[in-house]
């Protein structure tokens, strides 16, 4: 495609985008995450996958937090019939989930403990420290089902490339800077479902 074709389309695009969704700022962070943040590798973002503040289609109460698993999309319901989007990865085929649960815990820079089930198959997986090599990212949001730990988790990633994807054994990636934005915005009893 000529470069003045390629011109007009992302304008057009751009301006059919603008009425349906509104970019928002990044958050505020601390000093340790910035330091942290600077040290995860950075990926080329598909503007598919950005962060939006957009009009609430899903008909769920506010705080609820809603994963489409085939667009790879996480809703989180706001007042005001609005709602942030963020881009996901998902699990794979064999590893991914649906269903409804609440989040429990939120953590910062949380450590990593991978399930027993995990190590088996990838036996170089092991315990990390939270910290920018550790796979959970910035933050995590863990999800319980009648009060049981599902082992599932909302949470940041260092491999922000994989955005988009279904790559994960389960849980939900989102990138460092978002996963902070959602944990901002969270309450503790969350309702999530994922589809």
């Amino acid at each position: 495609m000529p470069y003045l074709s390629r011109v007009v389309v992302a304008v057009a695009t751009t301006v059919l985008l603008a009425g349906c969704y509104t970019t928002t700022p990044d958050p505020q962070v601390s000093s340790r995450d910035a330091e942290w943040l600077a040290q995860v590798p950075k990926a080329e973002q598909d503007p598919i996958y950005a962060r939006y503040l957009m009009k609430d289609d899903t008909g769920e109460e506010p705080g609820t937090i809603i994963v489409d698993t085939r667009a790879r999309q996480l809703y989180y319901v706001l007042p005001g019939g609005k709602m942030m989007r963020y881009g996901v990865a998902v699990g794979n085929e064999a590893f991914g989930w649906t269903g409804t649960a609440v989040v429990q815990r939120k953590a910062e820079w949380p450590d990593w403990h991978p399930p027993a089930e995990m190590k088996q198959r990838w036996p170089h997986v092991r315990d990390t420290k939270g910290g920018p090599g550790n796979p959970l990212g910035a933050r995590a949001l863990y999800l319980y089902q009648n009060g049981r730990d599902t082992l599932y988790r909302i949470h940041g990633t260092n491999e922000p490339e994989k955005i988009g994807r279904a790559e994960s054994s389960g849980c939900i990636r989102m990138r460092n800077i978002d996963v902070i934005d959602l944990y901002n915005r969270v309450q503790a009893g969350a309702k999530v479902i994922v589809r």
